[in-house]
């Protein structure tokens, strides 16, 4: 299965979420959830990455946490809550499946395995919150940068996918100009090239010279199946 936390679950309850989930085509910048919406369906990227976006009273926003193919949009559900953490909108376009907190609370019923992974999940999610914290607070912004577009790739399939310029400084915090100044050296050294917000890693071993530990370990603790 396309999305990780469903190709942990097992056989049957992969079948039982097949059979009841629906699979979406996702659009740059479409809007998911509001903040604090009540959730209605879980969705599982599959190659598409959604932002949870901080939004402040006087316009501006900064990106809270993203989500790709190794989790889910809906963890409120499994915490106890049921409200989104914040507004829930998609980054990179792609597909994802899209499964009813009804059916959802069926196969929670049926599988034990279902609860168990989402939790997993939810234990990556917070390693992802926590390091934020720290990137944001340590690192320049080029590693900022190119952390984000590291884990972009690892969420797409191949090595192009559309983000723009803007988008980047909106999650980021950033100025225009910096992201701007750093996807233009990026490009120089060759490790990506760019034209009207279309994005391809061309030489990856470039931006995993130039990012912070962070990056490393957010994707460790995605990709570890361990309880």
């Amino acid at each position: 299965m396309e999305n990780s936390v469903l190709s942990w679950l097992q056989p049957g309850a992969q079948r039982f979420i097949q059979e009841n989930a629906v699979v979406k085509s996702l659009n740059s910048g479409e809007l998911i959830y509001d903040h604090e919406a009540v959730v209605t369906h879980t969705i599982f990227p599959h190659d598409c990455v959604i932002s949870i976006m901080a939004e402040m009273a006087d316009g501006r926003s900064v990106e809270k946490a993203s989500i790709g193919r190794e989790g889910f949009v809906g963890l409120p559900v499994i915490l106890g809550g049921g409200r989104t953490f914040g507004r829930c909108v998609v980054q990179v376009p792609g597909k994802a499946s899209w499964l009813s907190v009804t059916d959802l609370d069926v196969a929670l019923q049926q599988f034990h395995c279902v609860r168990q992974v989402m939790l997993r999940y939810a234990k990556s999610f917070t390693m992802q919150l926590m390091e934020s914290v720290a990137c944001n607070s340590l690192h320049t912004a080029e590693q900022r940068v190119v952390r984000w577009l590291l884990h972009a790739h690892d969420r797409v399939d191949g090595d192009s996918f559309y983000l723009t310029q803007e988008a980047i400084s909106n999650l980021l915090a950033l100025r225009r100009a910096t992201v701007n100044a750093t996807c233009s050296d990026l490009q120089m050294s060759g490790g990506i090239s760019y034209h009207r917000g279309h994005l391809t890693i061309t030489d990856r071993r470039i931006l995993q010279s130039r990012v912070c530990e962070c990056y490393d370990r957010v994707r460790r603790a995605a990709l570890d199946p361990a309880p």
